[in-house]
C-alpha cells in the first residue's frame, strides 16, 4: 500500500476518533437528561417533584426548558403503559392529546386522555420552575432573555439557584445585567444555609439596593437568621429609609418643579396683560383653553390626512395656537378692553363676560365632553434617575416653559417692540409725545399675553383633560404667581410659579389637594400683607394710577 494511501486511511480514522468523542458526551448527556425528564412519570407528591426540577435546573442544560415550561403550563403528562414522559397539545378530538417529545420536539401521535397521567403542580411548584427556568437562562447570548431571567431570580430567590448566580456573576459583561445579578445572589444567601459572615455581606448588599422591596426582604429574613445579624438588619433598615426619606424628599420637589412649569405657562401670558398692562383679564383662562382646542384640530387634520406627520403634531400646533389666540386677544382688546382701561372693575366683569361667550362657543362647537389629544412617541414613557421617576412629557413642558420664558425675556429687553412696551409701562404720556403710538403697544401687548396663554393650552394638553372649563383650573393660581412674584416682573412670575408649586407638592401629603391650596392662599395673603407689590416690584402704570 502506498504512502498517499496510509495517510489517507490514517485521516480518515481520525476523523472519525474525533467525531465520536465530541459527539459522545453530547449523547451522554442527552441520555442523562432524557433520563430525568422519564423521572417525573413516577414521582410521588409536589416534593419529589420540586426536588427532580431543581436537579434539572442544576445541569444548566436549556434542552430541559421546554420540559420545564410544559410542566408549570400542566401540559406534561406520562403514559400510563410504559411511564414515558411527554409534552402534549390538543389533538384532533377534544378526547385526544398530540404527543411530542420534551427533548427531540419530535411528534409520537396521539392518545386518549384516558391513557394518560398528567403531571400535577401547585403555585409553589409553579414559583419554584420560573425559579429555575431563569437560571438555565442566565448564559442565553440574548441580552433581554438574561434580563429577564436576572429579574425573574431577584423576585424569587432560592438557595439552589446560588451556583449558577455565582458562575453568571464571573462572566456577565453587562452592568445592569450583573448588578441584577448580584442583588439576586444576596437574597439568595439570605435566604440559605450559608454562612454568618456570608450573610452580612448579604444584607450590606441589599442595603445597597434600597427600594421598599429591600426592606421587605430585610423583615421577612429578620426571623430566619440568628441573633447576632439582627443589629445588622436593623442598620441597613434604618440606612434604607433614610435614603428613601432623601429620594421622597428629591420627588417632591421635582412634582413641584414640574407643577411650577405648568403654573409659569399659564402664568407667564398673564403676567404681561396684567402686570404690565394693568388688565384684570379673567378670559386669560379661556385664551389657554382655545390653545389646548388648536391643538386638538391640529392633530385630527394630521390623523385624517397626514398620519406620518403625528409625531410633529405638536410642533405644528405651537405657531397655529398662538396665531389663534393672539388673534382673538387682539380682537378681544379693539373691541372691548380699549374702551375700559383705569376702570379695573369694569374691565374685570366685561372679561368675565367675554370668557364665558368663549367657554359656550368651544361647546357649541366641539360639544362639552373631553377631547383626545394624543402624545408624540417622543413624550410618552418615564425614566428613572437615582430613585425618582421622570415622566418624559412632563421634562419637555418643564424645558418648553423655560424656553417660553427666555424667549419673552429676551423680546422685552432686546427688541424694539420690548423697548416700547417698557417705556408705555413706565410713563405713558412721555411714550406718547415721544412718537409710540400706544394704543397699538396696548393692543399686540395684550395679543402678546394671550398668544403666549395659547402656547401653554398646547403644553397642557399633554397631561390635562381638553374640555371647555381647561382654563378655569388654571386663572386663580395665575393670578396668585403674577401678584406673588411682582406685578409685571417676569424673574418674579418664574420665582413665584416655581416656589408655590414646590410649596403645594409639599403640604398636599399632609393637607390634601385642597387644603394646601387653600393655605398656600393664606400664605399670599399674609405675605401681600408684608411685601404689597410682590417679591420683585416693578413700577408700572397700575402702581401709578
Amino acid at each position: 500500500m502506498s504512502v498517499f494511501f496510509r495517510k489517507r486511511y490514517f485521516r480518515a480514522f481520525v476523523s472519525v476518533i474525533l467525531f465520536i468523542l465530541t459527539c459522545a458526551p453530547l449523547s451522554f448527556a442527552q441520555s442523562d437528561l432524557s433520563g430525568m425528564i422519564g423521572q417525573f412519570g413516577s414521582v410521588r407528591g409536589f416534593g419529589e417533584t420540586e426536588a427532580l426540577v431543581n436537579e434539572l435546573a442544576a445541569t444548566g442544560d436549556d434542552a430541559a426548558v421546554p420540559a420545564l415550561k410544559a410542566l408549570a403550563n400542566g401540559d406534561l403528562y406520562a403514559r400510563k403503559d410504559d411511564g414515558r414522559v411527554f409534552i402534549t397539545r390538543k389533538g384532533s378530538s377534544s378526547r385526544n392529546l398530540l404527543l411530542i417529545d420534551p427533548l427531540t420536539g419530535e411528534e409520537a401521535g396521539e392518545a386518549s386522555k384516558r391513557d394518560l397521567d398528567k403531571i400535577k403542580v401547585n403555585n409553589n411548584l409553579r414559583s419554584t420552575i420560573d425559579a429555575a427556568l431563569a437560571g438555565m437562562t442566565l448564559m442565553s447570548p440574548n441580552r433581554a432573555v438574561r434580563l429577564s431571567a436576572a429579574e425573574s431570580l431577584l423576585k424569587a430567590p432560592s438557595e439552589d439557584n446560588l451556583v449558577l448566580l455565582e458562575k453568571a456573576i464571573e462572566t456577565e459583561d453587562d452592568s445592569e445585567i450583573a448588578a441584577l445579578l448580584a442583588q439576586a445572589r444576596a437574597v439568595s444567601v439570605l435566604n440559605s444555609g450559608r454562612s454568618a459572615e456570608e450573610k452580612a455581606e448579604a444584607i450590606s448588599d441589599i442595603a445597597d439596593i434600597g427600594g421598599r422591596e429591600a426592606i421587605s426582604i430585610l423583615l421577612s429574613a429578620r426571623s430566619s437568621v440568628g441573633p447576632e445579624l439582627q443589629d445588622d438588619i436593623d442598620a441597613a433598615q434604618a440606612k434604607i429609609e433614610k435614603r428613601l426619606a432623601f429620594w421622597d424628599a428629591a420627588q417632591n420637589v421635582w412634582y413641584g418643579l414640574s407643577l411650577g412649569s405648568v403654573l409659569l405657562l399659564a402664568a407667564i401670558g398673564l403676567a404681561i396683560t396684567f402686570g404690565v398692562m394693568g388688565v384684570i383679564n379673567m378670559a386669560h383662562g379661556e385664551m389657554v383653553m382655545l390653545g389646548a382646542y388648536s391643538t386638538f384640530v391640529v392633530q385630527q387634520v394630521i390623523r385624517t390626512s397626514y398620519p406620518h406627520l403625528f409625531d410633529w403634531s405638536l410642533a405644528i400646533a405651537l405657531p397655529v395656537a398662538f396665531i389663534v389666540t393672539g388673534a382673538v386677544g387682539l380682537i378681544i382688546e379693539r373691541g372691548v378692553i380699549r374702551f375700559l382701561y383705569g376702570r379695573p372693575l369694569e374691565t374685570l366683569l366685561a372679561t368675565w363676560g367675554v370668557s364665558l361667550i368663549l367657554q359656550q362657543a368651544v361647546r357649541s362647537i366641539f360639544g362639552p365632553t373631553n377631547r383626545e389629544v394624543g402624545n408624540p412617541s417622543w413624550m410618552a414613557g418615564s425614566f428613572d434617575l437615582g430613585g425618582l421617576v421622570i415622566t418624559w412629557s412632563r421634562l419637555w413642558i418643564v424645558a418648553f416653559s423655560l424656553a417660553v420664558f427666555f424667549a419673552l425675556l429676551l423680546l422685552m429687553k432686546r427688541s424694539a417692540f420690548g423697548l416700547q412696551m417698557r417705556a408705555v409701562t413706565q410713563n405713558r404720556r412721555m411714550a406718547a409725545s415721544m412718537g409710540i403710538r400706544t394704543p397699538w403697544v396696548d393692543a399686540f401687548t395684550f395679543a402678546l399675553g394671550s398668544g403666549v396663554a395659547g402656547l401653554a393650552g398646547v403644553a397642557l394638553s399633554q397631561i390635562d383633560n381638553v374640555s371647555p372649563n381647561l382654563g378655569q383650573s388654571y386663572i386663580i393660581d395665575s393670578f396668585m404667581v403674577v401678584v406673588f412674584g411682582g406685578v409685571g416682573n417676569l424673574w418674579g412670575t418664574l420665582v413665584g410659579a416655581f416656589s408655590l408649586g414646590i410649596l403645594n407638592k409639599f403640604l398636599e401629603p399632609y393637607a390634601g389637594a385642597v387644603l394646601g391650596k387653600i393655605l398656600v392662599l393664606v400664605f399670599i395673603i399674609l405675605f401681600i400683607q408684608k411685601r404689597p407689590r410682590g417679591l420683585f416690584a416693578l413700577k408700572g402704570r397700575a402702581v401709578e394710577s
